[in-house]
């Protein structure tokens, strides 16, 4: 059976953590690596670390969990930290505050990969919207397809970061790309996926909800560059016509919406 790791990135995250953490310890499969890379918080964070690490090891569940302590360049560098750290054989990224649906989660997914018969490059699933405490809102607006390509991120980030499984031989050899600020994230799935159809290596839909996103304020600090930055990822990947003219549709779209 594979081997999941689950790397979750945190900074003075003490408010929202426990129920990441909380998701994971409940998980009743016990192959599972989860790594906790820390940008040298100042607040309870490690405090909560320690303590999940104890109720971990009193749980006897199989688990095993690596913690990194130390200041980084922003979340993308500490993802790349956690890509060099981990040993599993699938890796998703799962922030403090988002958290895994089920118990049984991992477990499904697992028997899933098994069952295929294979190893995908790209495990992919569906994503529920959740408030700040944790409470169900609504499923994710964007849908992933029966069929995810890199070319479905024309239409925009169709799965969510946190619902992408992605296998580590092509993960590690796709390290984020700093260069962005904001969006590397969008620019990392569409680059695995490049690399998986490079090869011919198929991607498995789950047709399952694999993770509980926290829904964000609409306006945030740094709304507007975050937006014009995607739209940099889009013409990276998909030409500068191409976009231009799927972004005026969109447009138009939201136009005739309202």
């Amino acid at each position: 059976m594979i081997r999941i790791t689950y790397v979750t990135i945190t900074y003075n995250a003490a408010k929202v953590l426990q129920r990441t953490l909380d998701t994971v310890l409940a998980q009743d499969y016990p192959n599972i690596e989860h790594l906790i890379i820390d940008g040298a918080s100042t607040d309870d964070t490690l405090k909560i670390v320690d303590e999940y690490i104890a109720r971990s090891n009193a749980a006897e569940n199989g688990h095993q969990i690596q913690v990194s302590s130390e200041p980084d360049k922003g979340i993308y560098d500490a993802m790349n930290k956690g890509l060099r750290s981990m040993t599993g054989d699938y890796v998703c990224y799962l922030n403090a505050g988002d958290f895994l649906p089920a118990a049984d989660t991992a477990n499904r997914i697992a028997q899933q990969v098994a069952a295929n018969g294979g190893t995908p490059a790209v495990l992919y699933g569906d994503t529920d919207i959740v408030d700040g405490k944790g409470r169900f809102l609504h499923h994710r607006r964007l849908a992933p397809p029966e069929d995810l390509t890199w070319k479905s991120f024309r239409q925009g980030m169709l799965v969510c970061h946190q619902a992408f499984y992605a296998r580590t031989d092509f993960a590690i050899a796709t390290p984020y790309d700093m260069q962005y600020r904001y969006s590397a994230d969008v620019d990392w799935c569409i680059r695995v996926m490049k690399a998986a159809a490079k090869e011919n290596v198929p991607m498995l839909n789950l047709h399952m909800v694999v993770a509980n996103y926290t829904q964000e304020g609409q306006t945030t600090l740094h709304h507007r560059e975050s937006l014009w930055e995607r739209y940099r990822v889009m013409e990276r990947h998909y030409g500068r016509v191409q976009t231009f003219l799927l972004h005026c549709w969109f447009a138009v779209r939201s136009l005739l919406k309202h």
